[in-house]
């Protein structure tokens, strides 16, 4: 059990770093250096752990049928996450609708993590051999690591942004 402990801890302390680079991103104003240094920060940062977090948790509880909804949903919420990402991104950081758009994100993505460190965590805890643990332990670091290096900040052009 010790080790399982040891990736939610570690997914944990991601989710610890996104809330406070929320927190500062959202005491920011404008299109400033400030704001665009802690956008992309926080964006390479979820998109990385969220990669990370598919291919070395996910992938294993969704073999677990017990785990299995809570799995795909947690998934979709991912692309979902990914998508208002890209939309940030690609709106105006000076306009009202950036600063909207920015909201709903920050409400949608704590609402994600709060599921997951409260219910879903938990819950798979329960069910994780020391298979599973050794699989996880070798997988996230390594995947998110390779993943933020690649992780695009503005996929979409500003053309393309919802409205």
């Amino acid at each position: 059990m010790a080790a399982s402990s040891a990736i939610f801890d570690r997914l944990k302390s991601d989710h610890d770093r996104h809330r406070d680079l929320l927190e500062k991103l959202g005491n920011t104003s404008g299109d400033t250096e400030e704001r665009r240094k802690l956008f992309e920060a926080f964006t390479r940062e979820v998109k990385a752990h969220a990669a990370a977090e598919e291919q070395a948790l996910y992938s294993t509880m969704m073999r677990k049928p017990a785990t299995t909804d809570e799995t795909r949903h947690s998934v979709a919420e991912h692309h979902e996450i990914d998508e208002a990402l890209n939309d940030l991104a690609a709106t105006d950081m000076s306009s009202g609708a950036w600063l909207q758009k920015f909201k709903a994100l920050e409400h949608d993505y704590l609402h994600h993590i709060e599921e997951e460190e409260d219910d879903h965590f938990p819950e798979f805890a329960k069910l994780l051999s020391a298979d599973d643990e050794r699989h996880m332990r070798e997988v996230f670091d390594r995947r998110k690591r390779e993943e933020k290096a690649d992780a695009e900040i503005t996929p979409e052009k500003a053309e393309d942004a919802k409205e």
